[in-house]
């Protein structure tokens, strides 16, 4: 029964943030950058529905960072609770052009000025790559992507793919690593309260020594850093539940 109560009240959220963001970008600039940070701070909210402790924490370390591209831990649906609140001003994020026929979603997705890609044409990625990388400046955007290009379902952190790192180095702007805690079978819309979830910003990486021919080393630097953050992130997390449970368990007593 809860988890029906939730989808429905997500499913309400959606639709009406959607017919909102239509209308509303529609008569102040469609497709403008500014719109993804608001509406993202819109979809912060459902950590309220899903019943998780969303952390968040490290965006002073990006206070002087007008442009980047920033990446993040892909793990499941439920990153769409955990990582929005994270997502800075003008900071458009990149996804697969199947998006766009979501019912509802899709089309919040594009009117709010998000970049839609074909990843099953190579040729058109490489070409969308630089014309990132000149928008980063024309538009003066951030960009913000996935780069293991898929959910990783409990499966760790999967390798990177280049994109991203070939992305920031042709723009010659900073990467910066956003790390959220492991969510895999941790949150169920069955269950009343789902816990602490930590999302943090590390330091931006600057990418001025790096040429397009070391985009691989740099994005295995980067794996290597997440790898070890969220390591860190998920110990942290066991120990403030289990510090809340025996709190519960000291004032129930």
């Amino acid at each position: 029964m809860l988890a029906f109560f939730r989808i429905f009240l997500a499913a309400i959220f959606i639709v009406f943030t959607t017919l909102f963001a239509l209308v509303y970008c529609t008569l102040f600039k469609p497709r403008d950058p500014k719109h993804v940070h608001f509406f993202c701070r819109w979809f912060n909210q459902l950590q309220r529905i899903v019943g998780v402790e969303l952390i968040h924490r490290g965006q002073e370390k990006i206070a002087d960072t007008s442009k980047a591209v920033y990446i993040s831990n892909h793990q499941n649906v439920f990153d769409f609770v955990t990582s929005p609140g994270m997502l800075p001003p003008r900071a458009v994020t990149i996804g697969k052009k199947s998006l766009l026929w979501i019912p509802f979603f899709g089309q919040l997705y594009w009117i709010t000025g998000n970049i839609l890609i074909d990843r099953e044409n190579k040729s058109s990625a490489r070409n969308t790559i630089q014309q990132v990388a000149d928008a980063i400046h024309k538009r003066n955007l951030s960009v913000w992507m996935y780069p293991e290009g898929t959910r990783s379902k409990g499966r760790g952190l999967l390798p990177f793919k280049t994109g991203a790192f070939r992305m920031a180095i042709e723009a010659g702007v900073p990467i910066v690593p956003m790390c959220v805690s492991s969510i895999h079978n941790k949150i169920s819309l069955s269950n009343r309260d789902n816990g602490i979830v930590i999302a943090e910003m590390l330091d931006p990486i600057d990418v001025s020594g790096y040429e397009l021919a070391d985009a691989r080393k740099l994005a295995d630097h980067c794996h290597e850093l997440m790898e070890k953050k969220i390591a860190e992130l998920d110990a942290e997390v066991a120990q403030l539940e289990q510090a809340r449970t025996g709190d519960k368990v000291t004032i129930s007593s």
